[in-house]
């Protein structure tokens, strides 16, 4: 806790305390103004993620008088981390974000408490989540937005006030970025708004494997095909320098073969991570659109955002905000199953492979069944092995028109159903 003065304090905080003191034109009615110092702001919040949109999320809500932070990140500080995550320096790198961002906020910001978590967001179980008033996302990856997402829906007890944690999600690309307020069970959610986050469009294999005309296909040659035939006995993991390093070497190699020039180490970590390009000032702005957020929910002074903004700064600086639709066949927040289109003459292996592509699944390594059997299931082996045969099946060789089917991922811990109309 900060000892200094109350004099002292109520100077540091003076902003602050002008927003907190006094209603303003968009304040309820209801809303009785605060006095210093605001007890809200010693509510626990938590920060997933500590790149560079979290590092902005951490200053700025230990700025705004937040005195119980927790941040989640697993990633550790790479070179090309440092032009744009001001809260790391050269001697920092190789060391874990979270406990280096939470210290250096520490020191720079006194009476504030951060404390950091290396690991993955899917380590931590229901009981950890529900100590926190509000979660605050800064990620780059979707399928860790969804899978928080999903867990937040699920922890909610109708019967239970406290049950419902508000996600505030910052999202950011070069130039682009968003931000929304989400109530778990009573907005729409990340799932529903699934498709505005549609994969990338995949480069054909052939052209990867034969003639690569890009440095990104020599990259994935090395990453898809190399790697494969000379260390199939290794899990590739996208964090291990080691094996990024291995598929940089392979992929400059290939590209000298082809003339092709622009490979770098930085440039194979994007393509192998997806990596979002990011841009400093873009982080600046959406973190200071949820820190707001986060300020507005915790403290009533004024409405939260309902429920999506969308701010672009390429030729100039705009925003649009507007009420994101909740779904009733989203498959995480809905009570009905989403209805997909299908060519019934496919196989069921092309249908499952598929789904990785399909913007409003997204899922990467899905099992299937429906009310009566198994299609298909990934794990066990032996239930695998069993159901195999089926993938060479057509879909309607093992389903009917409008039939309802359930899918599994091991990246998930719900159910996703769909229904399938034949086209």
């Amino acid at each position: 806790m900060d000892t200094r003065p109350d004099s002292q304090q109520q100077h540091r905080w003076a902003a602050i305390h002008n927003v907190l003191s006094r209603p303003g034109p968009f304040t309820d009615p209801d809303w009785e103004p605060g006095a210093m110092p605001i007890k809200e702001l010693e509510e626990k919040i938590l920060v997933i993620g500590a790149g560079g949109l979290g590092c902005e999320i951490l200053k700025n809500l230990a700025l705004s008088g937040f005195k119980n932070i927790h941040v989640i990140d697993m990633d550790t500080i790479d070179i090309s981390n440092l032009n744009r995550q001001f809260l790391f320096r050269q001697s920092d790198i190789g060391k874990p974000k979270a406990e280096v961002a939470a210290a250096f906020v520490e020191k720079r910001v006194k009476g504030v408490k951060i404390t950091p978590y290396v690991g993955k967001i899917q380590d931590k179980d229901e009981d950890y989540y529900m100590q926190f008033k509000i979660v605050v996302c800064g990620l780059d990856s979707i399928e860790a937005r969804r899978w928080i997402n999903s867990t937040l829906i699920a922890m909610v007890d109708m019967e239970d006030p406290e049950s419902l944690k508000p996600l505030v999600d910052g999202g950011t690309e070069g130039f682009k970025g968003q931000a929304r307020v989400i109530l778990p069970t009573l907005t729409s959610c990340i799932e529903c708004q699934l498709d505005m986050h549609a994969p990338r469009p995949a480069v054909p294999l052939c052209t990867i494997a034969t003639i690569p005309r890009q440095p990104q296909h020599c990259i994935e040659w090395a990453h898809q095909i190399a790697w494969q035939e000379k260390r199939k006995d290794d899990t590739f993991d996208s964090d291990d320098m080691e094996h990024i390093s291995w598929v940089y070497n392979a992929a400059v190699e290939r590209a000298q073969q082809f003339h092709i020039h622009g490979v770098t180490f930085q440039m194979t970590q994007g393509v192998v991570k997806n990596i979002i390009p990011a841009i400093a000032s873009t982080n600046a702005v959406i973190a200071a659109a949820t820190t707001s957020e986060v300020l507005k929910i915790v403290t009533g002074c004024n409405p939260y955002l309902e429920n999506y903004m969308m701010y672009a700064g390429e030729e100039g600086v705009y925003t649009y905000t507007f009420e994101a639709e909740k779904k009733p066949d989203c498959p995480v927040c809905g009570n009905l199953a989403r209805k997909m289109d299908v060519d019934p003459n496919i196989t069921l292996g092309e249908f499952i492979e598929s789904l990785g592509e399909k913007a409003e699944a997204q899922l990467k390594k899905p099992s299937m069944r429906t009310e009566e059997k198994t299609l298909y299931q990934r794990f066990p082996p032996q239930l695998e092995e069993h159901t195999r045969p089926n993938l060479q099946l057509k879909l309607h060789e093992l389903l009917e028109d409008g039939q309802e089917i359930a899918v599994t991922d091991p990246a998930y811990t719900i159910d996703f159903r769909y229904r399938l109309n034949f086209k």
